[in-house]
């Protein structure tokens, strides 16, 4: 049984457009496997992190027409990682609900805080040195969280404290973004039904 088959809180998600073919699959209660094939290096490396900093089994398997530049891949992947991530927690009944967590990579610092709230809201308080890393635009990731929040129904809020770096700048953000997902999404035992005064998350 491989972890993308193994019990836990799963989900996949296939998504084809005039401009992308996605398939994506998640499992929330993983062990950090990734299994990679997008054509966006750098997307590449960040959802590697994502996926061992927030113990979730994670394939990906994307083809878009970089040809034009890279942002409906990017897009597009956040869409369904968004999905698999709200299609996977079901109900959410057990759920922590809430995260802050900060993480430093190196002169950076960044800070993500999360609700797992069905109420979709994006904030973003980044500034980068440089527009790109390598060939990856960085306005780019804004647009992959984005997109994730949404499709997810989260608020996410994502602060960039400082840095010099704009790699470990971006790469202190994914490693965040995993680490309070993976906090916000775990069961605690005290919790019983979800965690709302409202009965429904």
């Amino acid at each position: 049984m491989s972890s993308f088959e193994a019990a836990g809180r799963t989900a996949s998600v296939s998504r084809t457009t005039n401009e992308t073919d996605i398939t994506l699959k998640l499992n929330v209660d993983g062990t950090g496997v990734s299994e990679l094939e997008t054509d966006v290096p750098f997307l590449n490396h960040m959802l590697d992190l994502f996926a061992k900093h927030g113990h979730f089994d994670l394939s990906v398997k994307a083809k878009g027409d970089i040809e034009i530049d890279d942002h409906h891949t990017v897009e597009d992947i956040g869409i369904c990682l968004g999905q698999t991530l709200r299609e996977a927690l079901g109900d959410k009944r057990g759920i922590k609900r809430y995260a802050s967590v900060f993480v430093p990579m190196d002169e950076a610092l960044a800070q993500v805080v999360v609700d797992i709230s069905n109420r979709p809201h994006f904030e973003y308080r980044a500034e980068f040195p440089s527009g790109q890393v390598g060939s990856f635009d960085t306005e780019l990731v804004h647009e992959f969280l984005w997109k994730l929040a949404l499709e997810a129904r989260i608020t996410l809020h994502v602060i960039v404290h400082y840095g010099r770096n704009t790699h470990h700048m971006i790469e202190a953000v994914f490693k965040a973004l995993a680490r309070a997902l993976d906090e916000a999404t775990s069961i605690d035992p005290r919790v019983t039904g979800v965690p709302s005064t409202k009965g429904v998350l």
